[in-house]
């Protein structure tokens, strides 16, 4: 059997480059918590917890709030699921970081040879940025769970822009019609699907039919319906319905 091994708070802060006062902070908020020496109430620090302050550093680096960390390490089933969905996170982050870092070498060799630098050219790296960090947690998912890949590493940020006001502006109609306690067939619903689905097919065919399974999954997928229920209670449920209701009368 492997010997149990402890370590001493400063311990930790030598192994982790972490400060003693970071260390105290975590105890205090309960997102690390050692145990307590009852001679001396001196903390003292297992494996186990020198590899959960590994993965807080991890999402630390991903500049995720301390807030929502406690949160991020219980929703993973195991350290290895955590470790490789921070590894996905880190990837997406590298290369957004390799464009960025490219269009500053660019921008650098442009000014210096006093040269304008092409206007097409100036934002590549860093107008898609934020959608591969918005992106990076649900491609984790989906490659993880189902085994496919949502590909943010060419993300087009205009057409994510134009997809992201559109689906704003219909999910914020269907949470508002779930509050007012429309009915999922009522007409208004039913014209706004109408509308929306309009809107989504002229990027990417998109039907009654295919809508409803979209839907089906959004229920059916933890991560989706968890997404959707964070917005208005019940909206995942309330999306299925109407969109089962739309298709049946298609």
């Amino acid at each position: 059997m492997r010997p149990t091994t402890s370590f001493t708070i400063t311990e930790v802060a030598r192994l982790s480059g972490t400060t003693l006062k970071t260390l105290y902070h975590y105890d205090r908020i309960g997102l690390l918590v050692p145990a307590r020496d009852a001679r001396n109430d001196y903390r003292t620090y297992s494996e186990g917890d020198l590899e959960r302050l590994q993965q807080i550093l991890f999402f630390r680096e991903l500049d995720v709030p301390l807030s929502a960390i406690a949160e991020a390490l219980s929703g993973r089933a195991s350290r290895l699921e955590c470790l490789r969905d921070q590894r996905a996170m880190l990837r997406a982050r590298g290369a957004r970081l390799a464009q960025v870092l490219a269009t500053l070498e660019r921008a650098i060799a442009h000014e210096t040879q006093g040269d304008p630098m092409p206007t097409d050219d100036m934002f590549t790296g860093l107008d898609r940025a934020g959608w591969q960090d918005a992106l990076a947690e649900q491609d984790a998912h989906l490659r993880d769970t189902y085994g496919v890949e949502l590909g943010t590493a060419d993300v087009d940020a205009d057409r994510m822009n134009a997809a992201a006001a559109e689906a704003t502006a219909f999910m914020t109609f269907m949470a508002d019609a779930l509050r007012t306690g429309l009915r999922a067939d009522d007409e208004s619903v039913t014209t706004e699907i109408r509308r929306h689905l309009t809107v989504l097919d002229a990027v990417h065919p998109t039907d009654a039919e295919a809508f409803a399974g979209q839907a089906r999954f959004f229920v059916a997928d933890d991560f989706h319906r968890r997404m959707l229920e964070q917005q208005q209670t019940g909206l995942a449920y309330y999306l299925l319905q109407a969109a089962e209701e739309f298709h049946a009368r298609a």
